[in-house]
């Protein structure tokens, strides 16, 4: 009896999914785990409630197609990288259901900029599409993403890893599926200059590729980057609870040792600051051995090292002579269904789709890039990437990126003139309080 009315009451779920259109705020008011608390399912056998939460997802999933009488048409967005992928992976789902007519559009949309766009029209946004996790709040406060009420193929919060469940949740809600789990950085070097301990220190890489006559990048005047220096040493730098403005700490204790610290880096010329354009053309040229940069620039960097090809974990830095572990900020991308989508059941089938287990092995394999997935996280060809070990190793010192817009620009100057020497002899405390008012300032 209690299967029945499970099975029942998901029915409603997806076909209230189905027909609901603009404004819709959730796809149900009773979700699969919420009915199963009102249930008494809990008291089930674990066995019997395992079967029973099966055949409620198929019967879920056969009632929608039963209920779908017209063409499904859909609009997805992906980024211009994922198109080839994306467009293999939307044939493999009308395959899965093959009773049903789909018109589905696909477009082109970074994940990056894929908040300003929906935001300029929320309502004009495609039904699905992909974004980095750090745009969620504001997404989520325009009423841009679709709750993740009910899931109807799998456990999205069972099945990823829960940093990546987290981004992807908002006041204890959760609003998208993770795609991925490899937007954060480490370094990637050429073993041939560098052993493996060497790159425990920057120091003593610095050492060792100005003995070899060598560059070593990192992008310090991005303030994604330059983070890693002020939170290793263990500043703040955080969103407020209004989602818009920033606390931040830079310019308090300790502050003016790691703008220094910082200084003396690329004093030496051997660090040098660096955009990922550039670092991509210097590894080629065989110019630059050892870089801070992301999963996306693996390729780039095995072509050029080839056996050498390796990467770890950030090194530590000296602080007023102590070393200090450099963070790294933790990002996640992830996929989220538009409430105004017109067949929003068919959009949460198809954004389950796209994130699965299997779709995430697809991607990784495609493009190498980290899946939140945690079994395919585990599986062996995961873990011998060694990109995606790096991430792995740097995990334990990143932390997700929640930043108000104030933060990029004051860190950008402060970066550009940290790694070209300071050249008007700022005194650094003023350098950081004028930084710091920057980042903290209202946004009008």
């Amino acid at each position: 009896m209690k299967k029945k009315l499970l099975a029942s009451l998901l029915t409603v779920s997806m076909v209230a999914a189905m027909l609901t259109g603009c404004g819709n705020a959730a796809v149900a008011e009773e979700t699969p785990a919420e009915t199963t608390e009102t249930t008494e399912e809990a008291e089930a056998p674990a066995e019997d409630t395992a079967a029973a939460e099966t055949t409620d997802a198929s019967d879920a999933v056969a009632n929608l197609i039963a209920a779908t009488t017209d063409t499904v048409s859909l609009k997805v967005w992906a980024s211009e990288e994922d198109q080839a992928l994306t467009t293999e992976l939307l044939e493999k789902f009308k395959e899965t259901y093959p009773d049903v007519t789909f018109d589905i559009q696909l477009g082109s949309e970074s994940e990056s900029t894929a908040k300003d766009t929906i935001l300029a029209d929320v309502e004009a946004s495609a039904d699905v599409f992909a974004f980095a996790d750090d745009q969620i709040n504001e997404m989520v406060a325009a009423g841009a993403l679709q709750e993740v009420s009910a899931t109807y193929t799998y456990d999205v919060a069972n099945a990823n890893a829960a940093g990546s469940v987290e981004a992807a949740t908002v006041d204890g809600k959760l609003y998208a599926y993770p795609m991925t789990a490899d937007n954060g950085y480490f370094m990637f070097y050429d073993s041939s200059v560098f052993t493996e301990e060497d790159t425990q220190s920057l120091e003593k890489m610095i050492e060792v590729a100005q003995a070899a006559g060598k560059k070593i990048a990192m992008d310090v005047s991005n303030g994604w980057y330059i983070y890693a220096f002020f939170e290793g040493a263990g500043l703040e730098l955080s969103l407020n609870d209004d989602g818009v403005t920033n606390t931040c700490t830079w310019n308090g204790a300790g502050g003016t040792d790691v703008a220094q610290s910082i200084l003396d880096l690329f004093s030496s010329g051997v660090l040098v600051d660096m955009d990922d354009e550039n670092q991509a053309t210097a590894i080629a040229e065989g110019t630059v051995v050892a870089c801070v940069n992301g999963t996306w620039r693996a390729e780039t960097a095995q072509e050029a090292w080839g056996e050498n090809y390796a990467a770890t974990k950030l090194p530590t830095f000296n602080v007023a002579g102590e070393p200090k572990q450099m963070s790294s900020y933790s990002g996640y991308k992830l996929i989220g269904v538009s409430p105004y989508s017109k067949n929003v059941g068919w959009s949460m089938l198809l954004a389950e789709f796209l994130t699965n287990e299997d779709s995430q092995t697809a991607r990784f394999e495609a493009r190498g890039l980290g899946p939140a997935n945690i079994a395919v996280a585990e599986s062996d060809a995961v873990k011998s990437n060694p990109a995606i070990s790096a991430l792995a190793a740097q995990a334990a010192f990143a932390t997700p990126q929640r930043v108000g817009g104030n933060f990029w620009s004051p860190a950008e100057t402060l970066g550009q003139i940290l790694a070209s020497g300071n050249p008007d002899g700022t005194d650094l405390q003023t350098l950081l309080d004028t930084t710091v008012d920057g980042i903290t300032a209202p946004v009008q």
